[in-house]
């Protein structure tokens, strides 16, 4: 099933809005949870964790911010 425009700009704001900042906070407890690890280490998992989180969602981000292809011009 494929996703309209306007349905895919709707779910990529909820996931934006709503998705990222649960996500964020997971990883913030990973790496608590982890007992401070050395500068490195932490900045490797933020790296992994922050690219991780928009591969599913590829699909539906792409092609967002430019106009409307179904609309009738």
């Amino acid at each position: 099933m494929a996703l309209t425009y306007k349905t895919r700009r709707r779910l990529s704001a909820l996931i934006l809005l709503v998705g990222l900042p649960v996500y964020i906070v997971l990883a913030l407890s990973i790496v608590t949870w982890m007992g401070r690890p050395p500068i490195f280490v932490e900045l490797l998992v933020y790296l992994v964790l922050g690219v991780l989180w928009a591969l599913p969602f590829k699909y539906v981000f792409r092609g967002v911010g430019q106009a409307d292809p179904d609309e009738d011009q």
